[in-house]
């Protein structure tokens, strides 16, 4: 049995960094899927490059793994402009924003990861600089402090974050644009499996590519991690080229099943059906009985499983879905179906 670790989790896992670079699209045209949200970034980014002048501030938010940070490269590239990253958690101080912002060149774009955690102080100085290009500093302390504002070059700014919801009012809305991503199509993820396969030299069919797609969640994240795992199980156990009886044998080996679900999603379920007849159950007892962390269940595990209909939340706790029970191959219980067509 492989290890309890969640394997198909959407969050960057340790090494996968500098994979992940070289996958990654550089323009437009390369980005697969996602295309509403493309076609209005083309219309805003032709605009502010005819006009020489800085593109408005970009909130992108949806699931992890979805692209966010590759469109923000995406969109300095189009612009031909230096992006400069960094995340929420690491801007600590205003000092740290100042010293940011004052490096920016004219029309930069300057990508914030996470910004639904930055700190409600470095917040307040981030507002004036995003809307008026002007730092507020105040410096000293006492009655000898004083107030000084920085001219700023006019930039760019993209922030990502996976929880939209936990943005203040006022920061949510100095985002002229905003673009949420959905979750990818079976069709859209075969082709960006076949175009990183391209890149990292790996011959695979079409029906191969499509196991790995539907296996996926949705998220090219995934895929291209899956991918990987698929290289190299053709690698030791055949000729390296990838086809789809070798997928099927390398998700086995890893317990990923046709729907996504891996060890732990199983594990869940399992005890939801078993433990708790189906449920409702609430979430401090499920994560309980299969011995993880709360935050655990509700980032990790959950949120795959209530959009892909596998899992309802009801205002009295999780509840497996008639489709968890086809899954399984079990005839859900009458209260279970009754309480769906209450639903």
């Amino acid at each position: 049995m492989v290890d309890e670790e969640k394997i198909i989790t959407a969050e960057v896992q340790e090494g996968e960094q500098s994979v992940e670079q070289v996958l990654r699209p550089q323009i437009l045209d390369e980005y697969i899927g996602q295309e509403s949200v493309k076609d209005q970034m083309n219309i805003f980014i032709e605009a502010a490059k005819k006009r020489n002048e800085a593109m408005d501030h970009v909130l992108i938010f949806g699931p992890p793994g979805l692209g966010k940070t590759t469109l923000a490269h995406v969109i300095a590239n189009e612009l031909g402009v230096s992006l400069k990253h960094t995340s929420g958690p690491a801007i600590e101080k205003t000092g740290d924003l100042a010293a940011i912002l004052t490096n920016l060149e004219e029309r930069d774009v300057l990508f914030v990861d996470e910004i639904h955690r930055l700190s409600s102080v470095v917040e307040e100085i981030l507002y004036p600089a995003l809307e008026d290009y002007q730092l507020d500093l105040v410096i000293g302390e006492g009655p000898s402090a004083r107030s000084i504002k920085l001219d700023l070059s006019r930039f760019t700014m993209i922030g990502a974050t996976t929880r939209a919801g936990l943005l203040t009012s006022p920061l949510r809305d100095r985002f002229g644009i905003s673009q949420r991503l959905d979750f990818y199509n079976v069709d859209e993820i075969t082709q960006i499996v076949n175009r990183s396969a391209g890149i990292l030299g790996v011959e695979i069919d079409r029906k191969g590519a499509e196991q790995i797609a539907s296996r996926s969640r949705g998220t090219p994240r995934i895929a291209n991690r899956l991918l990987r795992r698929a290289r190299d199980y053709c690698e030791v156990k055949s000729d390296g080229r990838i086809n789809s009886q070798l997928v099927n044998d390398a998700m086995n080996l890893m317990e990923v099943d046709i729907n996504g679900f891996d060890y732990l999603d199983r594990k869940f379920l399992t005890a939801i059906i078993e433990k708790f007849g189906g449920g409702p159950v609430g979430i401090d007892a499920i994560a309980s009985a299969i011995g993880e962390e709360r935050g655990t269940v509700e980032d990790l595990i959950e949120p795959f499983l209530i959009q892909g209909g596998f899992l309802v939340r009801t205002p009295r706790g999780r509840m497996a879905s008639g489709k968890t029970y086809e899954h399984f191959g079990i005839k859900p219980p009458k209260e279970i179906i009754q309480q769906e067509d209450l639903l």
